[in-house]
């Protein structure tokens, strides 16, 4: 009897291994699926690129992480020569489910793929070769942005200066390197609304710029901040930004927030060096500091109407040390 038993438990756990094996190869031979690349030729006007250089630069930054940035210095500016090129390496040390590097968007890079390649990748997280892309490149945000804006990005891209820098192969540990296939998804693209509409069009920016990927908390609620993100010399916890007025930002006036933003703009500011010990932030203020006044009021403007959530945030802590900085 308890052989018989036994017998059934072995071919119960063989079925279920030989399910979950097959199910696997299937995700990583069949997915992702969101279509193949437009037939897309995207003219460069000059509103287009210019509209792109700022949306690249200063909202949804995207310059920020496909360059090279000084990690030595506050806010970690971009090194110079390096525009672009990408090579930041995002590791298991600071979080990260495997070895990943943001990619060259310089033609030296991107000089074979097709504007509609390009658009698959920015808008459903898929590569030219038909990979998934790491969502810290947030697509599933882009994939609902104007179209028109994503062709602005396009525009814009193709005009940077080569950085001749050859990127390492990301390397995704297990199981991620399988969950990743089921990440991308196809775009559901919104209309961009007039700076008019204050409230909706600083709705719109904040998902362009992606504000929640860092300040949403799952457990909190949205823009609540707490989320913890490991450095080698301790934890960053991302701020509260909801309007509530003991945690968050709910007695801040709209000339605080911008002048927030806007302070590192003043020709007399210089980033700081940050010691090895040290926690940096990885708040990009250095893009951040140029977008328009009008846009940074529309923005908190929308932040004024989500739900305040109190939710106190120690926001730099070092490593075997009781020294933190609250938000």
């Amino acid at each position: 009897m308890k052989r018989k038993i036994f017998k059934t438990v072995v071919i119960i756990v063989l079925s279920l291994v030989v399910l979950i094996a097959g199910a696997a190869a299937y995700v990583v031979a069949f997915l992702p699926n969101t279509g193949s690349p437009e037939s897309l030729t995207i003219e460069r006007t000059p509103e287009r690129i210019a509209r792109g250089k700022y949306l690249a630069n200063n909202v949804a930054a995207c310059m920020d992480c496909h360059s090279t940035r000084d990690w030595s210095l506050y806010a970690a500016p971009v090194k110079e020569g390096s525009f672009g090129g990408g090579g930041d390496r995002f590791d298991q040390s600071l979080g990260f489910p495997g070895v990943f590097y943001s990619r060259n968007l310089t033609p030296y890079a991107l000089g074979k793929w097709t504007d509609g390649e390009l658009f698959r990748a920015i808008t459903t997280g898929v590569s030219k070769d038909g990979n998934a892309l790491f969502p810290m490149m947030p697509y599933l945000n882009y994939g609902k942005m104007d179209k028109e804006d994503v062709y602005s990005i396009i525009a814009y891209i193709r005009t940077l200066q080569p950085v001749k820098t050859d990127v390492p192969k990301a390397e995704p540990a297990f199981p991620f390197n399988i969950i990743m296939h089921t990440m991308p998804t196809k775009a559901a693209f919104t209309h961009k609304p007039s700076p008019g509409d204050t409230i909706n069009y600083g709705k719109y920016l904040v998902q362009v710029a992606s504000c929640g990927e860092c300040h949403n908390n799952k457990d909190k609620g949205e823009f609540a901040g707490g989320n913890e993100m490991q450095q080698p010399a301790g934890i960053l916890r991302v701020a509260n930004i909801t309007p509530d007025k003991e945690t968050g930002i709910g007695t801040w006036t709209k000339e605080m927030f911008v002048q927030r933003f806007k302070m590192y703009a003043d020709s007399s500011y210089k980033p700081h060096k940050v010691s090895p010990d040290e926690v940096n932030t990885l708040m990009p203020w250095m893009m951040y500091k140029d977008m328009q006044q009008s846009d940074l009021e529309a923005i908190y403007a929308y932040l004024r109407t989500v739900k305040p959530v109190n939710n106190k945030v120690v926001k730099f802590e070092k490593k075997n040390s009781a020294v933190a900085k609250h938000n």
